[in-house]
């Protein structure tokens, strides 16, 4: 059984026991999310599939890591101008670990 669900502006298959990086959530570590944006669920070969969403369906995860990303260099520059401007950037995400899908 798995599901593509919806969080963050960003799709993801996902199927109970596996761990996932997402965009930040509230929550701490421990806590109990429940992801409703659930577009498809698959379970066997019985198929639902949403408009935009599937009714009901949720999938329910556990929130394992609150972190940061490793940091990426933006850098700008215009040749024979002398405008260079380097700056650096490290993104939240939070690590969910599924639990159950439920459709």
């Amino acid at each position: 059984m798995y599901a593509i669900i919806r969080t963050g502006g960003k799709q993801y298959q996902v199927a109970p026991g596996e761990r996932l990086r997402v965009e930040k959530l509230e929550g701490q570590v421990g806590d109990t999310v429940e992801i409703g944006d659930v577009l498809m669920v698959v379970d066997g070969e019985q198929i639902k599939i949403g408009r935009p969403v599937v009714e009901g369906a949720k999938v329910t995860a556990r929130i394992v890591e609150q972190g940061r990303a490793k940091k990426i260099i933006v850098f700008k520059k215009k040749r024979r101008k002398g405008y260079r401007r380097k700056q650096g950037h490290r993104q939240y995400y939070t690590a969910l670990e599924i639990q159950e899908i439920s459709a």
